[in-house]
C-alpha cells in the first residue's frame, strides 16, 4: 500500500509518467510541485548532471517538507564530442524550441558525418529529504542516432535513439520495455532501496 508521499522535482509530463511507472511497485505516492502549489525556478547551472539534480532535489525538499526525487539527464553523441550533454533540453537555438525542434537541430549537426552515430543517454537521480540527507545514482543506456524518426512513444530524443540489439528506437518501445533498460530506469531502480530506507 502506498503511504509515503514523494515529490518529483519536474513539470515534464513524460517524465512524470515514466517515474510513476518505475515507482509503481514501491510504497511511494508521487506528487508534483504544481499539485502541491509550489513554484520554484531552480537554475540548472551545475557543471555536471549530479550538481543539477542535487540542486533541484534540495530546493524542492526545503520548500515542500517532503522527500524529493529529481533528475538531470542528457544525450551524449560521440561524433559531437559528447554534445548536447548537459544542454540537451536547451540544445536548439530556437526560442521555445519543442522536442521536435531539438531532434531536427541535432540531425543538422550530424549531417555529413559518417554513420553509425554512436550515442548514450545518461541520467543522474538525486534524492533529498527535508532534513538534508541526499544521495545520487546514475544510469546509462548505449545506442546510436538514426537520421529519421521512428515510433510514437516517449519524449525528447527517443524517436531517433536506436538500440541495435533490439532493433527499435526508444519511441518504439512499450513503457514496460523502456522501464527495464532506459538510463532513467536504471538510475531510479538503483535508488529505490535507499529511498525506501529514507522514507521510513
Amino acid at each position: 500500500m502506498k503511504n509515503k508521499t514523494m515529490m518529483l522535482a519536474s513539470s515534464n509530463a513524460g517524465k512524470l509518467i515514466e517515474m510513476q511507472a518505475l515507482l509503481a511497485g514501491t510504497s511511494f505516492h508521487l506528487v508534483t510541485p504544481k499539485l502541491m502549489g509550489i513554484e520554484l525556478d531552480v537554475e540548472e547551472d551545475g557543471l555536471t548532471y549530479a550538481e543539477n539534480a542535487l540542486k533541484k532535489a534540495r530546493a524542492y525538499a526545503a520548500a515542500s517538507g517532503l522527500l524529493v526525487i529529481a533528475d538531470d539527464s542528457g544525450l551524449e553523441v560521440d561524433a559531437l564530442d559528447g554534445q548536447p550533454g548537459l544542454h540537451s533540453a536547451r540544445f536548439s537555438p530556437i526560442a521555445g524550441a519543442s522536442d521536435a525542434d531539438r531532434r531536427a537541430y541535432l540531425l543538422t549537426k550530424l549531417a555529413g558525418i559518417a554513420r553509425p552515430w554512436r550515442a548514450q543517454f545518461r541520467c543522474v537521480i538525486a534524492v533529498a529529504s527535508p532534513d538534508g540527507e541526499v544521495f545520487t545514482t546514475e544510469g546509462i543506456c548505449q545506442g546510436e542516432i538514426l537520421p529519421e524518426e521512428r515510433g510514437q512513444q516517449g519524449f525528447g530524443y527517443d524517436p531517433i535513439f536506436f538500440l541495435p540489439d533490439l532493433g527499435k528506437t526508444m519511441a518504439e518501445m512499450s513503457m514496460e520495455e523502456k522501464n527495464t533498460l532506459s538510463h532513467r530506469a536504471r538510475a531510479v531502480l538503483a535508488a529505490i532501496p535507499r529511498m525506501e530506507r529514507m522514507g521510513e
